[in-house]
């Protein structure tokens, strides 16, 4: 009778990890970036709260510099509204492009390029940040998120990611994974 009761347990237990493994595997597959979407320009998906053709949420935060960023201020100007940390590789790979871009076609352009900094990601918080500006000798606006909220209300789940927003405050791009110049300028040309 032990014995029959033992096997039980081991039978039941064996299915409790096969379960909880099924339903942890389903939960990583769903917030899963599709690899063909990484670095490319993805319609947003509904069920983000951020879709495609939608005003994004508005912010007011503090630059490096220390003035006031308003989002909804750049009505009327095309923007691109990038997330990046100093660590990410990609990230690092990107903002020469994007200073690259922001000297050579921003004012002509009409464009403005805000690259929020997931300030509390840094592991040396601001300083990082503030380095990190210093080396690459970035001059755009840098938008700070302190207290991670940016980074939850736009549900930034991996670095480097930019949304386009067009001259009516309308979301029109989402793009995971770093850009490079002619990819910016080809998504701000398809906002004319």
């Amino acid at each position: 009778m032990k014995k029959k009761v033992f096997g039980l347990l081991i039978v039941a237990i064996l299915v409790a990890i096969m379960v909880t493994q099924y339903v942890r595997g389903s939960i990583e597959e769903s917030q899963k970036v599709p690899e063909e979407a990484i670095g490319t320009s993805v319609d947003i998906l509904p069920e983000s709260g951020l879709e495609k053709g939608k005003a994004p949420p508005d912010f007011e935060v503090k630059t490096l510099d220390g003035e006031s960023v308003k989002l909804s201020d750049y009505k009327g100007k095309k923007v691109i509204l990038n997330f990046w940390a100093s660590w990410c590789p990609p990230c690092k790979a990107e903002m020469p492009h994007m200073q690259n871009y922001y000297e050579d076609y921003a004012e002509k352009d009409n464009v403005e390029i805000l690259a929020v900094n997931l300030t509390n990601a840094e592991y040396g918080g601001i300083d990082d940040a503030i380095q990190f500006v210093e080396d690459y000798e970035l001059t755009f606006p840098i938008p700070t998120d302190e207290d991670g909220s940016l980074e939850k209300t736009y549900e930034i789940l991996t670095i480097p990611t930019t949304f386009t927003i067009d001259t009516a405050g309308l979301i029109r791009h989402k793009i995971v994974g770093p850009m490079d110049e002619q990819m910016m300028i080809d998504l701000v040309d398809s906002m004319e």
